[in-house]
């Protein structure tokens, strides 16, 4: 099937049961996308002719109004027919450079139980420039993927620094938290999404769910670390103390910066934590309605990266304190899609 874009003389082709995102990715159209499974919404288009399917079902990350003026999921839509899609806001080739290349680990952290620091080099002769906030593809057999945000800033990109969270049986995480990673060879592809730091005055509210931190961390280095001018408020939302993986370096990172205010947020926190408890977004709306009413939160640019159901609070929300959505960037952390599918089957097994 062909694919057009409205406005524009890139056109594309999908296959019978090729995903529009995949097939624009193949096309070497880097498309705004960021979970691929449907629920961040950021793959978001309006069908104007031509039609579609959701083999899975309709996506999460589609509203009811949304659906009623012809908006549409590339990451989970199908092609029936030819299509017409705006606006869809293509980054072509001339404007980044997306590369699949070896690396190796050089250093692989246990950060805390559950989440490995991989440090990755890429080869010598080659370059990798990247934005803060974007991220990479590890590449699987068979054409799969693993995406993984850039923690560490274009700066400092002698080696790339990845959060990798366990995940049970997982294909890539296992053997990682198994055995010694380091020198293991990976094929990766990126940079890639549209989640990156934008230019401003403004202040910037960062809210990170468990490592949604990675992309944020970034993009603070990049503003701390370069000397800009802007106010920062980050937010981090974890679970428990354990889960507080780069706690001492946000710490160092904030005393270090006169701009920067950090606050951690615990959901199930033990006894012994004096500090914010309950969910992260919610830390944030008590804190700027004490300070700003209504309006505490327009003056910020937000920059959310986390769990689905996190960014999608801030999206329901923030707007009404105030939050000016065209200033809303966000990464909604999810697990891949065959990731998805095994842990379906097994709580089908287990239940």
């Amino acid at each position: 099937m062909l694919i057009s874009l409205t406005n524009s003389p890139i056109t594309f082709t999908a296959a019978v049961g090729q995903t529009l995102l995949d097939a624009a990715l193949a096309a070497h159209i880097n498309v705004p996308h960021s979970c691929k499974s449907g629920n961040c919404g950021s793959c978001r288009a309006r069908l104007v002719t031509g039609d579609i399917e959701y083999p899975s079902g309709r996506p999460l990350g589609l509203s009811d109004a949304e659906i009623a003026v012809g908006q549409i999921l590339t990451c989970q839509a199908r092609a029936l027919t030819d299509l017409e899609l705006d606006p869809v806001i293509p980054r072509m080739p001339d404007e980044v450079t997306v590369k699949r290349l070896p690396c190796r680990i050089e250093r692989a952290v246990r950060l805390s139980h559950d989440v490995l620091a991989l440090h990755l080099r890429l080869p010598a002769v080659e370059t990798f420039d990247f934005a803060p906030g974007q991220y990479l593809d590890v590449m699987l057999p068979g054409g799969r993927r693993r995406s993984f945000s850039i923690a560490s800033p274009p700066h400092d990109s002698k080696l790339l620094e990845l959060h990798v969270r366990r995940v049970a049986d997982g294909e890539f995480t296992a053997p990682l938290f198994a055995g010694e990673p380091r020198n293991a060879l990976l094929n990766i592809e990126g940079p890639l999404g549209r989640f990156v730091y934008r230019e401003s005055s403004a202040p910037m509210l960062l809210i990170g769910g468990g490592t949604g931190l990675a992309p944020l961390k970034s993009i603070l280095r990049h503003v701390v670390e370069n000397d800009i001018e802007r106010e920062l408020l980050l937010y981090w939302g974890v679970r428990g103390e354990l889960d507080l993986y780069a706690h001492a370096e946000l710490e160092v990172l904030a005393r270090r910066a006169r701009r920067l205010r950090y606050v951690p947020v615990l959901s199930e926190p033990d006894s012994a934590w004096t500090g914010r408890r309950g969910w992260v977004h919610e830390a944030v709306l008590a804190d700027l309605a004490a300070s700003g009413g209504a309006t505490g939160l327009a003056r910020f640019d937000v920059y959310a990266s986390g769990p689905p159901a996190m960014i999608g609070a801030v999206r329901e929300h923030f707007p009404a304190r105030g939050m000016d959505p065209a200033r809303f960037f966000f990464d909604s952390f999810d697990y891949a899609p065959d990731a998805l599918d095994r842990q379906r089957k097994s709580a089908a097994t287990k239940s």
